[in-house]
């Protein structure tokens, strides 16, 4: 028992101190993808959480899918899943719950964080002041948790504010900004008309929905909207959906979004109460009898706020033009996304979505505070303008860059440097090939060789793809829409293709083959030649040979124009690197099969080729002449890990069960770690909750693999592999003339692939 008497002196709340390397203010997945980034490069980390769940806008307070450059497989941004911690968590989620439940993505992203020895979580803690060393650096940060009625002194070297809205920035005096810069400031010329359209991103609350099996009445809340035509979209309201697909329930953009978030949030829910209520008692939709409402969100979900000012800042122009930045750490690929300030309430479409042709470098300036010299920005307030904001703020694309954010942090302990100095020296190259070796793939930066002993062994497959035909054993797709099938061509070869159709009448095929004018896009906007075929009613094989070709290396678009009288083959066999892209529509992300931008916005007018979700979106069957051969053992040391312009994979063939690469060396090698990258499809978005997914695990990853010595004893096995990068590290080292590695096909249609390895050994 505790019995306390009577204090004549004001009591005092407990207090702690702690130290860390590196302190993280926000556990939104910007948050946690930089602490364990930079705890795994072996620095102590402090992640601090205002909220009792990790993930911001993706947590089951919230309920937002996390999703970035692949943008719904809405655009031309192929294999441009972010990799690295942001991709390890949604490979694990999608094995673990592909059908998005919310809640138990909270668990995944507390498991993560818990699993990682150098990082200290505090959760539903809020940090209220800082306490600077001179004028531009931050000493010590407080904290207060409501849970534990402590309060935390915590003292770092080094800061990051990936708190959404700023709070550590702001308390240290660092230049920001909130709202949308003029035409003139930086030459964006899609700017918003502020008087018309508005400043800011409103806040959003979501709600669920579920059937009970029996009649539910509803009475909604004397604050519920009781005027549903104030909502100029209400048709556009929809009783079979739920979750994220109501994010244009949005509000506040007229208002402070970070000191009036309560009285947003008031109205929100108002507008949420209201349209259940005209759902479940307008009249105006069946089959509602049964359903209840299960969830409502109890904070909203915020867009726009602060914006800090760094070393550099990221416009329009960056990613339109899509201009390149020597210390690029990061990519982005989500459309210029703005939407009307009135949100809900608004006359305007919900939102204005542009994209730009391909994806678009990021670099590590706007990540570093140009005022506060131990401060990083991640998330949605780092360095750019309210334009470019309206792509990087989403949180696949936040969480890719400050993976590069708690990567930079390590290397500045390490080097006793500061965030600036990695800027402009050798220091911005290790960075960033540290990160590729974690999966980042920043554009056209190859994992660094210099310590993979596998460079200078001599490679040999027990067997290549040779693709010269891609069987003819599938259904046949009627040309609706016009299809391509994407290769990787031998720069100014010939091609001849067969292909199988159906034809119901007497009619005209046209044939384009098509390539993308900069070589790492993958929008067709050049067409090399163009073909047309009569052709008879009928089923025929159809030979379509090319006199011209494609001038680089890079995806030739085999393109079939749409006409509802063919029908084409198609094929159940799938392959690491190939790909199928259809010229139709995704009206969630603004794609009408062409982007047909304002004049004068500054933004490209272009087609979209995009694919469709498995279990559809299959190659088409053909015979190529010449073959395919792009598939060699080498591929596995060229320092990609996802195609390029190629598939930049070893593929065996497909009759191969168990093919084995191996690894021979002149000289004995003594081997302590062994690092694979498996293809776990980075054309899917792997959108986190409420989506669902075909699989739990992507149908091209190796789940059975062996490593061998060249007496064939097992050095190391696995039977149930799902994540993309597996790292083997020997307790003891291992001495060996030859290393094999072998993998086991457990697909029957798709042969086994394998896009990189790391072979570490030991410094005689």
């Amino acid at each position: 028992m505790l019995s306390k008497k009577f204090d004549k002196e004001k009591r005092e709340l407990n207090r702690t101190v702690l130290k860390s390397d590196f302190a993280i203010v926000g556990g939104g997945m910007a948050g946690i993808c930089a602490a364990i980034t930079a705890a795994r490069a072996g620095i102590k980390v402090i992640l601090i959480q205002d909220r009792p769940v990790l993930g911001g806008n993706a947590s089951s307070e919230v309920r937002l899918w996390v999703l970035g450059a692949t943008s719904h497989m809405g655009n031309n941004n192929r294999w441009s899943r972010e990799g690295g911690v942001i991709d390890e968590i949604l490979v694990e989620n999608l094995y673990k719950n592909k059908a998005g439940n919310p809640v138990i993505f909270d668990t995944i992203l507390l498991d993560k964080i818990k699993q990682e020895e150098n990082i200290t979580l505090l959760l539903n803690t809020v940090v209220y002041d800082v306490e600077k060393f001179l004028a531009d650096g931050i000493d010590k940060i407080f904290g207060f948790c409501s849970q534990n009625e402590t309060m935390y002194e915590i003292a770092s070297p080094l800061f990051c504010d990936a708190s959404g809205d700023g709070v550590l920035g702001y308390l240290s005096g660092a230049s920001y900004r909130v709202g949308a810069e003029s035409s003139s400031e930086y030459g964006e010329k899609f700017a918003p008309d502020v008087l018309r359209y508005g400043e800011l991103l409103g806040h959003s609350i979501y709600f669920y929905s579920k059937d009970t099996g029996k009649p539910v009445k509803y009475i909604a809340p004397s604050y519920a909207l009781k005027d549903i035509a104030k909502i100029p979209r209400f048709g556009n309201i929809n009783a079979g959906e739920h979750g994220c697909k109501f994010w244009w329930l949005e509000y506040g953009g007229r208002k402070d979004t970070i000191h009036d978030t309560e009285d947003i949030k008031w109205e929100l829910w108002s507008v949420v109460y209201g349209v259940w209520d005209y759902i479940k008692n307008s009249g105006k939709f069946q089959d509602v009898e049964n359903l209840t409402l299960e969830w409502v969100g109890m904070i909203p979900g915020k867009r726009e706020s602060r914006r800090f000012e760094g070393l550099y800042t990221l416009v329009q122009q960056d990613i339109v033009e899509q201009r390149h930045h020597p210390d690029s750490v990061a990519y982005g690929g989500w459309a210029i996304d703005l939407h009307p300030a009135d949100g809900v309430y608004s006359e305007e479409n919900g939102c204005t979505q542009y994209h730009s042709k391909g994806i678009y470098e990021i670099p590590y300036g706007c990540y570093v505070s140009k005022d506060i010299k131990n401060l990083f920005f991640a998330g949605r307030d780092i360095s750019v303008s309210h334009v470019a904001h309206g792509s990087t703020r989403v949180m696949a694309t936040s969480a890719f860059g400050a993976q590069a954010v708690g990567m930079a942090a390590a290397q500045c302990i390490r080097k006793k440097i500061l965030p600036k100095d990695i800027l402009g020296t050798k220091e911005i190259e290790e960075l960033r090939q540290m990160l590729n070796l974690e999966g980042q793939s920043i554009p056209f930066v190859t994992i660094p060789q210099c310590d993979n002993i596998a460079t200078y062994a001599h490679i040999e497959a027990s067997s290549v793809l040779c693709l010269e035909q891609i069987p003819f054993n599938g259904a046949w797709y009627r040309l609706d829409f016009s299809v391509a099938q994407m290769l990787p061509v031998v720069p100014l070869a010939n091609y001849e293709l067969e292909i199988e159709l159906d034809v119901l009448k007497s009619t005209v095929l046209e044939v384009d083959l098509r390539y993308s004018e900069k070589p790492k896009n993958y929008t067709p906007d050049c067409i090399a030649e163009k073909l047309t075929f009569t052709l008879q009613c009928g089923k025929q094989r159809l030979k379509i040979p090319f006199s011209a070709s494609v001038p680089n290396e890079e995806y030739a678009f085999f393109t079939f124009l749409k006409n509802e009288f063919i029908y084409i083959r198609t094929s159940t066999r799938r392959y690491t690197g190939l790909l199928t892209v259809y010229n139709k529509f995704n009206h969630a992300v603004n794609n009408y099969g062409k982007q047909n931008p304002p004049k004068n916005s500054g933004i490209d007018s272009f087609e979209f080729w995009c694919p469709e979700r498995r279990p559809a979106g299959h190659n088409i069957a053909m015979n190529i002449t010449p073959a395919i051969t792009d598939f060699n053992g080498v591929n596995v040391i060229n320092g990609f890990t996802r195609p390029t312009v190629k598939p930049n994979a070893w593929v065996a063939a497909l009759n191969d069960w168990k093919p084995e690469l191996t690894f021979m060396w002149d000289e004995p090698q003594t081997v302590n770690q062994v690092i694979l990258y498996f293809d776990t499809d980075f054309d899917h978005p792997m959108e986190s909750v409420q989506m669902g997914h075909p699989e739990n695990r992507m149908p091209f990853c190796i789940k059975n693999f062996k490593l061998l010595n060249e007496n064939r004893e097992i050095l190391y096995e696995t039977k149930d592999n799902y994540q993309t990068i597996r790292k083997i590290s020997f307790v003891e080292p291992v001495k060996l003339h030859n290393l094999i590695l072998q993998l086991e096909k457990s697909v029957d249609d798709i042969p086994c692939s394998l896009f990189q390895i790391v072979i570490r050994g030991c410094i005689p």
